[in-house]
């Protein structure tokens, strides 16, 4: 398929990511090492291999950390610029206050926590084929209940956007991704509050404009919660969603420089473990994200969960579906079971934290 031309790409990464604290405590949700880099890395490799190549990040909590992260962009092969967001503007608002920085004809619109296997270009195609105002990514999902649901007649013309119901009309979901005309973000209202799903979106259609829906049953999952985090970076680092900044080729496992692990230790489901990470003997790590300078005890067993970077987990502790926060301590002996999270710096004592009896 053709390459992108004439062409932006947003990607909207002002949010606080308060559903992942402790982890967004200290970085952004899209900064969070996913599957080895940055989370953002993985949707700009996407983007780049779709052709386009300006990107406009729009920041605000901690913007900082992009702009030390990827500056210019010419390292990923992109030219990234920047528009800090003052104040929370809501989704629409948002996408208008980058609007001074776009050049192309297309915007195509990204919500920074989404990972997606969409065909960027086919959602381009779609847009431009029927020459769309609006283009939105389409994704049947088994359960839309938890979702807006976007009903669209036999051409693909998108005919509401319904809130969440217990009995949705259709199984197609607002999947985060948009495809705008440039001249029609520039009516959105600037530096207003202003929500693109409940009022852009519906406005347009009131006005007769064309919305679009590009439907497809890709790879799709917001990133928002502590277990959809870590499914997607195991997904990811088994080559299960689709990404061009894996360190490594997809496997089981990835592991970083300076990570050791003992011989009889047992890592995989699609675990990361970070740069100096230690796994000692007997350990047993799946599916979860280690982050760099931790210390996986003797013994100990880890599911589902997040190791912040430099926590340390004690000789058979169990760690599973739970978050612990950076430099924080579980002493041997505890059991973190079901959501738990643990902010940074805080010291369990050994045996501090049981679900059961000991033996």
């Amino acid at each position: 398929m053709e390459k992108a031309k004439d062409v932006d790409a947003v990607v909207l990464v002002g949010g606080q990511g308060t559903r992942l604290r402790p982890l967004t405590l200290s970085a952004p949700k899209p900064m969070l090492p996913t599957a080895g880099v940055p989370f953002l890395e993985h949707l700009l490799s996407r983007i780049r291999q779709a052709g386009i190549t300006h990107v406009v990040l729009g920041t605000s909590y901690k913007a900082e950390t992009f702009t030390d992260y990827f500056g210019d962009g010419s390292a990923f092969g992109l030219e990234i610029e920047y528009v800090v967001e003052q104040q929370p503007l809501g989704t629409g608002g948002a996408i208008r206050n980058v609007y001074e920085k776009l050049r192309g004809t297309d915007v195509m619109v990204f919500n920074g926590d989404i990972l997606s296997g969409v065909n960027l270009n086919g959602l381009l195609a779609t847009h431009r084929d029927n020459s769309a105002d609006v283009t939105l990514h389409l994704v049947k999902v088994a359960d839309p209940r938890a979702f807006g649901c976007v009903p669209t007649d036999p051409d693909g013309r998108v005919e509401a956007f319904l809130e969440k119901t217990e009995t949705p009309p259709t199984d197609q979901i607002n999947a985060g991704c948009y495809v705008f005309k440039r001249s029609v973000i520039a009516d959105i209202a600037a530096d207003t509050v202003v929500s693109v799903e409940r009022e852009t979106f519906p406005g347009l259609l009131a006005s007769g404009a064309k919305v679009m829906g590009h439907i497809d049953t890709s790879y799709w999952l917001d990133l928002g919660t502590p277990a959809a985090f870590v499914q997607g970076s195991a997904d990811l680092v088994r080559g299960l969603a689709p990404t061009d900044a894996l360190p490594q080729p997809a496997a089981d496992l990835l592991v970083l420089d300076g990570a050791v692990v003992a011989s009889d230790a047992v890592v995989g489901g699609g675990t990361t473990l970070g740069r100096n990470v230690k796994v000692a003997a007997g350990a047993s790590v799946d599916g979860s994200i280690v982050f760099d300078g931790a210390d996986i005890g003797e013994g100990a067993k880890i599911v589902r969960s997040v190791i912040g970077h430099g926590a340390v987990i004690g000789a058979g502790a169990v760690v599973s579906d739970a978050v612990i926060g950076d430099a924080a301590v579980v002493g041997a002996g505890c059991e973190l079971l079901g959501g738990l999270r643990v902010w940074p710096g805080i010291e369990i004592p050994a045996n501090g934290v049981r679900f059961s009896a000991p033996s």
